[in-house]
């Protein structure tokens, strides 16, 4: 499997899948909870529940901010710090859901003959703005 969205990725062969189908079945046996777990986890699910749990967190941190503040400024500053590990949490989830839906969006707009910089989302815009072009400067020819 891939590490990055960009790489390519080859076909197993037939043996291959047959490893790999024997270690699913293996691992839904040892431990079918888990591998419910796994089978039916998602990018979007899990960022979305860490997302969440930093949100708790952030509001966490400024009741801590405001209740503490003015009773010791060093506890105050704690909070802070609080809130800006909460708001990086929540900013790299974000962009691992936005990455991982570009992946999904350009994955479902690539023609089959078209790869690289001449397939995805870059041709749809381009053919869109072409055709917008054609439209609305017909009259004026």
């Amino acid at each position: 499997m891939p590490t990055d969205y960009g790489e390519e990725t080859v076909p197993l062969s037939e043996h291959e899948q047959r490893i790999l189908a024997e270690l699913e079945e293996s691992l839904s046996q040892q431990d079918p909870t888990f591998a419910d777990r796994v089978a039916n986890e998602t990018v979007y699910r899990q960022a979305g529940r860490q997302c969440k749990w930093a949100a708790a967190t952030f509001v966490l941190g400024l009741v801590e901010l405001i209740a503490l503040y003015s009773v010791s400024v060093p506890l105050g500053l704690i909070g802070v710090g609080i809130m800006f590990s909460s708001a990086v949490i929540i900013d790299r989830n974000l962009r691992k859901m936005g990455r991982a839906s570009w992946h999904d969006i350009t994955r479902s707009l690539h023609d089959e003959e078209r790869s690289g910089a001449e397939g995805g989302i870059e041709t749809a815009v381009h053919d869109a703005r072409e055709w917008f072009r054609t439209r609305f400067n017909r009259g004026e020819e």
